[in-house]
């Protein structure tokens, strides 16, 4: 084990288990309830997934309207095998940013975390990066001292289409991501 002040990193554990979540695994542990009134959403989620190019939804909306609900039902469908056969082999990973931030004490940590994830992301075929509050991202890592922040590091890996990603934002003005994830708002269902 390495300890830096409070935070404890099993060298044991891949960068993608320690610093990320395995939707599909909580979809088969039953964790994760069926999404009801979202039919469209997943189903527009789907077809966007399954394009050549522009294949990176992101899920504008209010908070707690249902974004990450969407992500999670999505990894339910494919657990169930209710998407078409191109997605039927992927996982959704959400990227635990408060994980991958910890302990970040010296320069390049974050950066360094991140890369290996992404690295990981690309060799695991079928892998979806689904990143929740994707507006925090942007920053992250150039606010601890690092040359580069998150969506650098995200940019030639989407713009290169070796992975696949989902992410959710309340905010709209995602310009870094503009010519590589395809907007999608969603509204609050009453």
């Amino acid at each position: 084990m390495i300890r830096r002040e409070g935070f404890e990193e099993d060298e044991a554990k891949t960068p993608l288990a320690a610093f990320a979540i395995n939707l599909n695994e909580q979809a088969m542990a039953g964790r994760i309830d069926p999404l009801i009134g979202r039919h469209a959403e997943i189903e527009r989620t789907i077809q966007i997934l399954c394009r050549r190019r522009k294949n990176n939804p992101l899920f504008t909306g209010e908070a707690g309207v249902g974004k990450t609900a969407i992500a999670e039902g999505l990894a339910r469908k494919i657990v169930e095998g209710e998407v078409p056969e191109v997605l039927i082999d992927s996982s959704i990973f959400a990227l635990d940013l408060g994980a991958l931030l910890a302990g970040t004490k010296y320069r390049g940590d974050f950066e360094q975390r991140l890369k290996a994830v992404l690295a990981e992301l690309e060799d695991t075929p079928g892998a979806i990066l689904f990143i929740d509050e994707i507006h925090t991202v942007i920053g992250a890592g150039a606010a601890s001292g690092g040359a580069m922040d998150a969506s650098n590091l995200l940019k030639p890996v989407l713009a290169s289409g070796r992975m696949k990603c989902i992410g959710s934002t309340t905010i709209r003005s995602t310009a870094e991501f503009s010519k590589k994830i395809e907007h999608y708002h969603v509204d609050s269902k009453e």
